[in-house]
């Protein structure tokens, strides 16, 4: 219950995000991030009142905030019980990488000619080896994230990246049932490192190639480790 609390004295934090026009797409920003980070773990339960109470706003206001974020998949509305941060099947996370290897390769491979604007994936290596020095695992897989965001965002489309910062968000309700994140994210740091490497030269049939490998590497790794984990859970 003191853990709870704290959360919420955290959440309510965030009501400082929500300006003077509080509206569902804010709320739904701030909720989003907070289960990407890890604040509300897969299955939780969110109760209206305390979020409510929290953030300032009304019930109507958080419910379509709700409505929302479970169109993304992140919540789940369970009939006469509530609604949950979303558990994601093995299935599920088997059908993100595939998402994530027809959207990522084709951005690669639509690039045109270089050079490339590659500041975001330069940025998001030094996060991961940041995090890498600092023995900070949760960080290295955010780090990975945000490198994989950057590389959507090449394409220069609004609409891909609407569409993979929920496919990401999902991929993170995987990553907070992994057992060993060092183990689920380290190796990828260094293939990160390559991909920007091989951009960075105008080897962008080679960058692609590196990238179908490292997603295919991936989705094997986190099917693997998830699926373990979701089989021990009641």
């Amino acid at each position: 219950m003191t853990e709870r609390a704290g959360h919420l004295t955290g959440l309510a934090d965030d009501r400082a995000l929500l300006g003077r026009t509080s509206t569902a797409e804010r709320v739904a920003d701030i909720l989003r991030s907070r289960i990407a980070e890890g604040y509300f773990p897969p299955g939780t339960r969110l109760s209206e009142d305390s979020i409510g109470g929290a953030l300032g706003v009304s019930r109507n206001t958080l419910r379509e905030a709700f409505r929302l974020l479970t169109h993304e998949r992140l919540l789940v509305h369970e009939l006469n019980r509530g609604v949950f941060v979303r558990v994601l099947t093995v299935e599920d996370v088997e059908d993100i990488y595939r998402t994530r290897a027809l959207v990522e390769c084709a951005v690669v491979r639509g690039l045109g000619e270089p050079p490339y604007a590659l500041d975001g994936l330069a940025e998001a290596v030094e996060e991961g080896r940041s995090a890498l020095r600092e023995g900070d695992w949760k960080s290295l897989g955010t780090a990975n994230i945000h490198f994989h965001r950057a590389l959507v965002a090449l394409a220069g489309s609004a609409r891909t990246d609407e569409l993979m910062r929920s496919v990401f968000a999902e991929l993170r309700l995987a990553f907070h049932l992994v057992d060993d994140p060092r183990r689920l994210h380290e190796p990828y740091l260094a293939r990160n490192h390559q991909i920007h490497q091989a951009l960075r030269e105008g080897r962008r049939e080679e960058a692609e190639r590196l990238l179908a490998v490292y997603l295919r590497d991936s989705r094997e790794r986190v099917t693997e480790a998830y699926g373990h984990r979701v089989s021990d859970m009641p």
